[in-house]
């Protein structure tokens, strides 16, 4: 018997003002996957979600073998807003007939390879996804009362099939992130000649990367440290040729105790979004390790790996350096690359030549700009100049806008490092899809933290009494 969910017919392809969605998505990956695979059972509401990409990848270069994600398998698309949904990671691995395989692996942390073959499951078996289709335009319509989004249909090849249009009352932008390159490498990164990539390409370059003598790696977190990994696992003892840069100053691993991960929460959520701006602004700087440290597993194997080189004798050639920024950087030649470096605590320059550089440099959030731009006049701003998000992840428009625009993993100056998180994926989908429903479709709990986030706030009853502890001590909204 299967236990792959039915599908509902896929009639929402295009719409007219007659007949609306009730939510457009715009860009198809994890989160609004999530909003896709939610939104299924609730039959009343007309979804459709729209990328331009051919199918489902998820960081298709960084699917290292072995690689892991840094959250538990029960940060699926859904299970933690709805643990009987059929869209969960354990009813994937039943479908596969993989379930007991599972329970044997006793694995918390699955491969990432394995979750994206589940996400691309989901989006394979769920109607309302329309790949090939590049949103071109966003607009309000006055008359309508509904937001107008203009798109192409494209061919396998990419190219222009057919235009289209489509009504609905509300947006979700899913639109992702871009692998951001640091300004003096931008020029590099462009030239063909020699190999200067960025992290998210890997794979794709591997066995040009390693037929480099020498190789650089820069950027300190999970990804950087998987890669040269990766890379060290691959060169001969005594003739690694490796050197690892990072701006942070030393290889840290990330926050994982049990107390400090429930800044994850909605509790954290909610207690960060209810900061002034100023504060949230300061907030996030220091908070780097949450996100941008290294596993303990990761950092036990690189460290196994070199001192398994030292066996013998002598010490690999592999150089690892916190603490370093690269201040310029140009071509040697046609073959080599020069990196201009700057030591922050030592106050020293230096100077750095090698054949291949990986930049492991993160991810930037895609500016909405471009495809809001018809949307800018109703759109409300920051002092910073960002748009303002209020509490249920929707875009602050003028009020004569009637619809709401939900953003999902645009919104971390708001409410925190947990905006990227794939643990808060499903708590944010059901929030949406409560917003949307006369009922909330899906019931959320009020409290998901044994630490309490900030003091009481004086009572406004009569008494002046204080709240007991352990009470809500920040707005719910």
């Amino acid at each position: 018997m299967t236990t792959t969910p039915p599908a509902h017919p896929d009639t929402d392809h295009a719409t007219g003002p007659e007949t609306p969605l009730d939510l457009a998505g715009i860009g198809i990956g994890p989160f609004n996957l999530s909003l896709a695979a939610l939104a299924q059972p609730l039959t009343h509401l007309r979804t459709a979600f729209y990328d331009q990409r051919p199918d489902f990848h998820w960081h298709p270069g960084l699917l290292i073998d072995g690689a892991t994600l840094q959250v538990p398998f029960l940060a699926d698309l859904v299970t933690l807003a709805d643990p009987a949904s059929p869209w969960s990671f354990l009813n994937y691995l039943k479908t596969r007939e993989r379930l007991f395989p599972f329970y044997f692996a006793e694995r918390f942390h699955i491969q990432r390879a394995e979750y994206d073959a589940y996400c691309r499951w989901v989006s394979q078996h769920l109607t309302g996804l329309h790949f090939g289709h590049q949103i071109d335009a966003v607009r309000w319509n006055p008359e309508h009362e509904l937001f107008e989004v203009d798109f192409t249909q494209l061919d396998t090849e990419g190219e222009a099939e057919a235009l289209g249009r489509t009504y609905a009352r509300n947006l979700v932008l899913g639109i992702g992130t871009a692998p951001h390159i640091p300004e003096p490498l931008r020029p590099l990164a462009d030239a063909p000649t020699v190999p200067v990539l960025h992290s998210a390409d890997y794979l794709d370059h591997r066995e040009r990367l390693l037929a480099a003598d020498h190789i650089t790696v820069i950027g300190a977190g999970q990804s950087g440290a998987e890669i040269f990994l990766d890379l060290l696992r691959a060169r001969p003892a005594g003739r690694e040729q490796l050197h690892w840069l990072a701006r942070t100053p030393a290889f840290a691993p990330m926050e994982y105790s049990k107390l400090g991960l429930e800044q994850f929460t909605p509790d954290y959520t909610r207690y960060f979004h209810a900061l002034p701006e100023s504060v949230r602004d300061a907030l996030v700087p220091g908070q780097w390790q949450l996100y941008k440290g290294i596993d303990h597993d990761t950092l036990a194997a690189l460290h196994d790996e070199l001192y398994r080189r030292t066996l013998h004798g002598g010490w690999p050639d592999a150089t690892l350096t916190p603490g370093v920024a690269v201040r310029t950087a140009g071509r040697v030649g046609t073959t080599k690359i020069e990196l201009h470096l700057d030591h922050t605590q030592q106050g020293t320059r230096s100077r750095l030549t090698t054949d291949a550089v990986v930049l492991a440099t993160g991810y930037r959030e895609r500016r909405l700009d471009t495809l809001l731009a018809a949307l800018d006049p109703y759109l409300r701003r920051d002092n910073a100049g960002r748009p303002r998000i209020d509490a249920h992840h929707r875009l602050t428009l003028d009020p004569a806008v009637t619809g709401s625009v939900y953003v999902q993993n645009a919104e971390r100056h708001t409410h925190g490092v947990g905006a990227p998180d794939l643990g808060l994926a499903a708590w944010r989908s059901a929030t949406i899809l409560n917003t949307l429903t006369d009922t909330p479709a899906y019931a959320l709990p009020s409290r998901t933290a044994f630490t309490t986030f900030g003091l009481p706030q004086p009572s406004a009853g009569p008494t002046g009494s204080v709240p007991r502890q352990g009470s809500t001590l920040v707005p719910r909204h």
